[in-house]
This record gives structure tokens, C-alpha cells and sequence, in this order.
């Protein structure tokens, strides 16, 4: 596996990723509807325009095996780790530690003392397991419906 940065050619394959990865992996702890609004395919082509700019804008990883991306993530440059998503097919490999541990490092050179995070329900235990504390739990509302996901918070050793 290789992390690289982000360049504008990734932005189809991260796009089809993230869709592919919440209509699979986080179906165990959402609904369809609830994951039809968190990622509609009829939004895919906007999808595509809005992220352009913001990964190019944030530090953007992906995470590449045998030049396919397998993996994605990014972090602002205030310590929002806004993207992880991990193809359902390389769940469970250490893809996403790779990319949070690449982004933390990248943090430390930014002298970014604390990173944040809104963890789906799926994504929790994960970032548990790398020492992110829950602040609250909360409800964001998408065209009417309701999503569980947690505020996260790790400190950063620089």
C-alpha cells in the first residue's frame, strides 16, 4: 500500500469510493433511507464539483494498492479531519490507520495541537481504538431525516 496526495485525477475514483463504502460498510448501523440522503446518487455529479476544491484545500491522503485507490482522507487545516472512507472490499487491512496516522503526522508539522471529528456510528470504534474521546453524541437532519455520529477529539503530540 502507498499514501499519496490528493491530485484532481483521484476525484472520480475518491467520489465513487465514498458512495460505494457508505451504501455497503454503514449499512449495519443505518437505514437506507438514512443512507440515501447522507449519500445520494442523484448528487454524484455536485458531489464531484464541491469536493474538488475542498480536498484540494485540505491535506488530502489516498491510500493506493496496485494503483487502485483503496482508501481516502483529509484533514483541514484548523485539525478537522473532515473524510476517512475505506473501500468495502479492504475493510480491516489498516488502510484507515495509515491514512489517520499520516494525517496526524501532518498535523504535528502544523504545530495543530488537537484533531476533531464527526464519526458515523460504523467509524466510532475505530477512532476509539486510536484514542479519540467522544465529546457528545448528535443528530444532524438531511432533507428531513435524522443520522446519528459523534463528535471526536484527540490531542496531538507534537
Amino acid at each position: 500500500m502507498e499514501l499519496i496526495k490528493f491530485r484532481d485525477i483521484d476525484l472520480e475514483d475518491v467520489v465513487t469510493l465514498f458512495y460505494e463504502t457508505i451504501h455497503s460498510v454503514n449499512s449495519k448501523d443505518y437505514s437506507q433511507e438514512q443512507l440515501d440522503v447522507w449519500a445520494p446518487y442523484d448528487e454524484k455529479d455536485i458531489k464531484k464539483e464541491t469536493w474538488k476544491d475542498s480536498l484540494n484545500e485540505n491535506i488530502t491522503y489516498v491510500a493506493k494498492i496496485n494503483d487502485k485507490i483503496v482508501g481516502f482522507s483529509d484533514l483541514t487545516h484548523s485539525g478537522h479531519l473532515d473524510r476517512l472512507f475505506v473501500h468495502k472490499d479492504y475493510q480491516g487491512k489498516g488502510i484507515a490507520s495509515a491514512l489517520v496516522n499520516m494525517l496526524e503526522s501532518e498535523a504535528r508539522k502544523l504545530k495543530i495541537l488537537e484533531i476533531d471529528t464527526e464519526a458515523s456510528i460504523t467509524a466510532k470504534p475505530f477512532f476509539e481504538r486510536l484514542g479519540y474521546k467522544t465529546i457528545c453524541l448528535q443528530t444532524v437532519e438531511l432533507k428531513g431525516v435524522k443520522l446519528t455520529n459523534y463528535q471526536m477529539v484527540k490531542k496531538i503530540q507534537l
